[in-house]
């Protein structure tokens, strides 16, 4: 098959086009959010393939993958017919949870994909048939040594996405561990939290280089109030870190008991970085639970086949 999709979300969809299909991403000059291309800080295969929208009428194209909703008017353009789609929600709801209606929702002949049971929980559908197909992390290893006293948190932009993805928390988690804050623009963060610069460190770092700096931490901590569910928090398992995480959305089916500690309760969650901390052969014996955990359930293999299943449905 030939699947049309755009390069929004590169975690995602380095692990979708491990796939046996072709993947046609489109191309513009100036690289923008309709046209990146190919990723160049994740490894694709060569079977992902770019084409300039002025050249998408002439290519085959058995299904679309939808991630955006402004996606539709452009098939309409580039394409000038409409190829089965599947529209995939990425996202947990904003705005009048539980009673926001999914832009997918009008869309003649589209199937919803959620990456969450929370998400499809949550979202209004209306008629529009919805299913889930959970991540799939292709697997870095279990690399973590837990040979650094601090604790790694991964997170993009925390300073403008503020209470969602919980950075006026890291003060209490500074106070249990030293952080490391992995992600994109998060330089200045100490300082505009009003934490010491030992305990509260900012890290930008390139996908390949990534994985080895969070394993040489001793803890994980997700401290997201509201997403549908951060992809380096499955990474962090896989890598075998034990894991302290805020019981919300879909943490709670992600990491299952001894795998981590999972509450609502800050108290709670700072001991539990502590004793992590305070102890490495704890850490180990939680974070192989949680390695063994992820890949039950986030493995590539079954992404892949629950994808294939539905392509060919949908397809037919």
């Amino acid at each position: 098959m030939r699947i049309l999709l755009w390069h929004v979300h590169g975690s995602w969809t380095t692990a979708f086009v491990q796939g046996p299909h072709t993947y046609v991403v489109p191309v513009t000059p100036d690289r923008g959010p309709d046209g990146l291309g190919r990723a160049r800080t994740w490894d694709w295969p060569d079977s992902v393939v770019e084409v300039p929208p002025e050249r998408l009428r002439d290519e085959h194209i058995d299904a679309v993958v939808l991630q955006r909703p402004h996606e539709l008017a452009l098939v309409d353009r580039w394409l000038g017919r409409r190829p089965p789609l599947v529209y995939l929600e990425h996202n947990a709801p904003h705005g009048d949870v539980p009673d926001t209606r999914h832009p997918a929702a009008d869309i003649p002949g589209a199937t919803l994909v959620h990456v969450t049971h929370f998400n499809r929980l949550m979202w209004d559908a209306g008629a529009t048939p919805s299913t889930v197909i959970e991540h799939g992390i292709i697997d870095p290893g279990p690399l973590w040594t837990g040979e650094l006293e601090r604790a790694a948190v991964a997170v993009n932009e925390p300073l403008r996405r503020g209470r969602t993805t919980g950075t006026d928390l890291l003060p209490a988690f500074a106070e249990a561990a030293p952080l490391d804050v992995f992600g994109m623009n998060t330089e200045g963060l100490a300082d505009r939290l009003g934490i010491l610069a030992e305990r509260c460190r900012s890290h930008e770092l390139v996908q390949a280089e990534l994985h080895a700096a969070m394993a040489r931490r001793r803890v994980y901590v997700h401290p997201v109030r509201w997403t549908s569910l951060g992809l380096s928090l499955l990474e962090a398992m896989h890598l075998g870190m034990p894991v302290v995480a805020l019981a919300t959305t879909e943490v709670t089916e992600a990491v299952p008991a001894g795998a981590g500690v999972v509450s609502n309760r800050i108290e709670e969650l700072t001991d539990a970085v502590r004793d992590f901390l305070a102890d490495p052969l704890h850490a180990r014996m939680v974070g192989e639970g949680a390695r063994a955990a992820a890949l039950a359930r986030y493995g590539l293999s079954r992404f892949l086949d629950d994808w294939e299943r539905l392509l060919k449905e949908v397809a037919r």
